[in-house]
């Protein structure tokens, strides 16, 4: 399975040296920890009930915050995911969580009720 590439609404062209122009997507740069503005809250929506610590504001590439995600889930024990500059941690670790990013340099804060 390939990625699609935006060929800017052009389905044919009659001239024989045209060539497509795909947009490059911009690789995002990744803020320094003490630049992010983390937002740590307790979320169960569309999740059957089930609670998970939602952290979010993340700003900078895929690798950045998978690695993060990672770091997080091993020192809560739990699984998780990392995906749209958001991560999921199983259940309530929002106290830890915070304690994990504030020791790493991040800026987080709880957010929500």
């Amino acid at each position: 399975m390939s990625k699609k590439k935006n060929t800017i609404g052009i389905v044919y062209s009659t001239n024989p040296d045209f060539q497509y122009q795909y947009d490059e997507e911009e690789k995002q740069e990744t803020l320094p920890s003490q630049q992010q503005n983390l937002k740590i809250m307790l979320d169960k929506k569309q999740r059957g009930g089930k609670m998970v610590t939602l952290i979010t504001g993340f700003v900078g590439s895929e690798n950045d915050l998978s690695d993060l995600g990672k770091m997080l889930k091993t020192k809560c024990g739990v699984g998780g995911t990392a995906k749209d500059n958001e991560i999921l941690i199983q259940g309530d670790f929002r106290d830890k969580v915070l304690d994990l990013l504030l020791m790493a340099g991040y800026k987080a804060k709880k957010a929500g009720g």
